[in-house]
């Protein structure tokens, strides 16, 4: 396993210094209560915390886009859910300084709806795609042409007397956000000039973000309490928001409102949130596959069934974290339990049996 992945398997000891910054994050005055929710994203890139490679990246082609009063290059983000790819989406919008226009795949249904959508586009203008995976494929193809060439055909009339009209687009800037980029076609991946992979974030990264999230929320957080959630969170920052609300009520209402290294330990507790950041879910999908499928292999289709589950969340949702922690392992025959699997959920490994058969469906 890689050293960022050795990262989070084991919890940082209470030992280890914390990063630099105040002892206790104090309430900030003259918050607005409506806005708090909207303000725990980031604006601006250089408030975006982690991931460095993706950042330095998009910052040199703002940079250079910005120079030559062009549209920024095509984006595709990519990566588990709740790292940052809609927040980056419109943060790339902000520094750019052109308008921002959000929508999703799945909302798409009929021709005329992007049609509308890429015909009314200003020029340098931000349009983000959120789950472009699950964009229909007659609709993909009209994406083809409009992304390259800034055209757009479309076909008026029916039978013989049917003809194509060519639209003139304004230049535009395409960012796509996925979790699962091998869905995507290689003709629309390939028109792509930014292809970016958003990757976990490390403890102390998340800790900075929990410290900035408290002071907009108004919650008052001790070190201890930082670094209690952050090794929780599953190196997901959308995860380290939800938790650190959770625990802010647990501790108004039974400690005085401030948040202690105890009080979020015992308030992760009430949640079912343990040392490595497993929740019920997680907790099921890895004791089936040991108790259930004597650790694997496995097959999604078994497994999801068993649980009741979408295959897609498994795989999606469950899968990318456990694998990068090393609970997790997927192999051509199916998932596999780790040893790490066994010891942590207090289980032996039952022997093989030479004729056993990989459970697929």
């Amino acid at each position: 396993m890689n050293g960022r992945a050795a990262a989070f398997r084991y919890p940082v000891p209470m030992s280890e210094p914390a990063p630099a910054r105040s002892r206790l994050v104090a309430p900030e005055a003259g918050d607005d209560e409506v806005n708090f929710e909207l303000r725990l994203r980031p604006q601006r890139l250089s408030d975006f915390v982690g991931q460095v490679k993706v950042k330095e990246q998009l910052a040199l082609a703002i940079a250079a886009a910005r120079s030559r009063q062009e549209a920024l290059d095509h984006v595709l983000l990519y990566g588990p859910p709740g790292l940052g790819k809609t927040t980056l989406a419109a943060i790339i919008a902000g520094e750019l300084g052109v308008p921002f226009q959000q929508t999703a795949g799945p909302l798409l249904a009929i021709k005329g709806d992007l049609t509308a959508i890429l015909t009314n586009l200003q020029a340098r203008q931000v349009l983000f795609f959120d789950e472009v995976h699950r964009l229909q494929p007659q609709l993909e193809e009209i994406l083809y042409s409009a992304l390259e060439d800034y055209k757009l055909d479309i076909l008026i009339g029916q039978g013989p007397s049917a003809r194509t009209h060519t639209l003139e687009l304004k230049p535009f800037t395409f960012v796509a956000a996925t979790t699962r980029p091998g869905l995507l076609s290689a003709p629309l991946r390939s028109r792509f000039g930014l292809l970016l992979r958003l990757q976990f974030y490390e403890p102390a990264e998340l800790g900075i973000i929990i410290q900035r999230s408290a002071g907009i929320l108004g919650v008052a957080i001790d070190d201890e309490g930082i670094d209690t959630l952050a090794r929780r969170c599953r190196g997901t920052p959308r995860i380290a928001n939800r938790l650190l609300r959770r625990v802010r009520d647990f501790a108004q209402v039974r400690a005085q409102g401030c948040i202690t290294g105890a009080v979020a330990r015992d308030a992760l507790a009430l949640l079912e949130v343990d040392e490595y950041g497993f929740d019920e879910g997680d907790r099921r999908l890895m004791l089936t596959l040991i108790d259930n499928y004597d650790g694997g292999p496995a097959g999604v289709n078994a497994l999801a069934a068993a649980l009741s589950e979408d295959p897609d969340a498994i795989e999606e949702i469950y899968e990318p974290f456990l694998i990068q922690i090393g609970f997790l392992n997927r192999t051509p025959r199916g998932r596999i339990a780790t040893p790490l699997a066994y010891r942590h959920f207090k289980r032996e490994p039952r022997a093989p049996a030479s004729s056993a058969q990989p459970h697929l469906f």
